[in-house]
């Protein structure tokens, strides 16, 4: 397995990893399998997405509608603010399995992997990447 390391700035912050998952496949060395990528913590979220900024608005647009930062949740009684950010990244979840076909992500023409980061603070953030064959 293998980890990716990445900065973020929190308030739906979505980071393409795309190339750092393709790496990832070429040190593992499997020709046909699958790549696993997964977020560690509860308030990020692994998806795919054409990552263009009118896509990548619409998510966010529609998360603020399904769950809004401002709204009632009891995860913020006792002093925490971050309901939204774990209801957000329940819906979304935590990994995506991307099939590896002659060594390479088979992905879409227009798909990118992203990570997206729902908490309502900058953070360090752990991508685990498990390549089956």
């Amino acid at each position: 397995m293998e980890e990716i390391s990445v900065r973020t700035k929190g308030d739906g912050d979505t980071i393409d990893i795309t190339s750092e998952v393709e790496k990832a496949v070429q040190r593992g060395g499997v020709r046909d399998g699958a790549a696993v990528v997964s977020i560690s913590g509860s308030t990020a979220s692994i998806t795919t997405i054409e990552f263009e900024p009118g896509a990548v608005a619409d998510l966010k647009a529609a998360l603020d509608r399904i769950a809004p930062a401002g709204g009632h949740y009891a995860h913020n009684h006792g002093g925490d603010s971050n309901g939204h950010a774990h209801a957000r990244a329940a819906i979304v979840g935590p990994s995506v399995t991307i099939p590896v076909s002659g060594g390479r992500l088979v992905l879409g023409t227009w798909q990118q992997i992203v990570l997206v980061d729902f908490d309502n603070r900058a953070r360090s953030r752990t991508v685990q990447v498990q390549i089956l064959g």
